[in-house]
């Protein structure tokens, strides 16, 4: 079972192939840093960003600085630790990849953005000093912290301990935090701006939606094992720290919105985030709470859009292919 304390490490007869087909999807989605161009960002950010919108921009960066690290340390320490499926230990694998590739990128967007050193110190040390970032740490912290000492997960009460991470992760970190950041990107994309940044955010959005997938598939698969761990009380818990969570990124809007910024605003973002909460609460298996709609047109469709560069110069679909061969791995086989 997903959660057995007994190390499974057998591939055959394979007990969750919907994880190692989510792994071979991912596969298909890599890319590289060199394919990312800042060369125009420059020109923007020198000649065509007004204060408000470099306000905007270096918070973003502050953020982006060190998050996917954060997300990284809790899918090595936790995910990896506990989830007792070979099949989803492959897909983690290969989302540690993507998030060390995540965390190179936003390494180049400080060194390309923060030509100062002074600020790029400040943006790797967001995270303890600039508070609206930190409050977002602190949150990633408070739910890693909660399991740091579950060397095995041997009662109901620990399992618990460890869907409240898993969900906590997947739902407000990459789910509410990183989907809010996109937004800011992608507003600035539709005003044409900064396509260096855009591009990178596209591949990023695709990988973190896979992410997000798994996670919400092994809730799903943990949810059938163990109908026992999923209370009232759990629901509870859960819709409180989605609560909070909106809460925190609320707070990081008001930094990245001190100025004002003309086409935004706080009241716009809140209902955006309650949108993309419903839809995390959907993918949980619980109820709406916000029945809020999508503020954004430029959001709409961002999921669902091809990866071509938005200005044209190139198109870069990153979805590589590969054809079916003899040698294929199949689903069905025991041995």
């Amino acid at each position: 079972m997903l959660l057995s304390p007994e190390l499974n490490l057998t591939l055959r007869p394979m007990q969750y192939p919907q994880f190692f087909k989510l792994y071979k999807d991912s596969i298909k989605n890599i890319w590289t840093t060199e394919e990312i161009d800042f060369s125009i960002d420059y020109e923007h950010l020198r000649d065509k960003l007004n204060p408000k919108e470099a306000h905007l921009v270096k918070r973003l960066v502050a953020f982006f600085a060190t998050a996917d690290n954060l997300v990284a340390h809790n899918l090595v320490l936790n995910f990896y630790k506990h989830i007792n499926s070979p099949e989803y230990r492959m897909f983690l694998g290969k989302q540690l990849f993507d998030e060390m590739l995540h965390v190179e990128t936003y390494l180049l967007l400080v060194d390309n953005y923060l030509p100062d050193l002074a600020e790029r110190s400040e943006a790797f040390d967001a995270y303890k000093n600039i508070p609206s970032v930190k409050l977002k740490a602190d949150f990633c912290f408070k739910y890693m912290d909660s399991i740091n000492n579950l060397d095995r997960l041997s009662s109901t009460q620990k399992r618990q301990q460890f869907v409240e991470n898993l969900i906590c992760f997947a739902s407000c970190v990459e789910g509410l935090f990183f989907f809010g950041s996109f937004a800011y990107v992608y507003f600035l994309r539709n005003k044409g701006l900064l396509p260096g940044l855009a591009t990178a955010t596209n591949w990023v959005f695709r990988d973190e939606t896979m992410h997000i997938e798994a996670a919400m598939q092994a809730i799903q698969a943990i949810r059938n094992e163990y109908p026992e761990l999923f209370t009232k009380e759990l629901e509870e818990r859960v819709e409180a720290m989605i609560e909070e969570a909106i809460e925190v990124e609320m707070a990081f809007c008001e930094d990245v919105l001190t100025f004002g910024v003309s086409g935004l605003s706080p009241k716009l973002m809140k209902e955006y985030l309650c949108y993309c909460a419903d839809q995390r609460l959907v993918q949980l298996g619980m109820n709406k709470k916000y029945f809020a709609k999508n503020p954004f047109p430029f959001m709409v469709l961002q999921d669902v859009q091809p990866l071509t560069n938005f200005f044209e110069k190139r198109v870069t679909e990153y979805q590589k292919g590969f054809g079916a061969s003899k040698e294929s791995v199949v689903f069905n086989e025991s041995f």
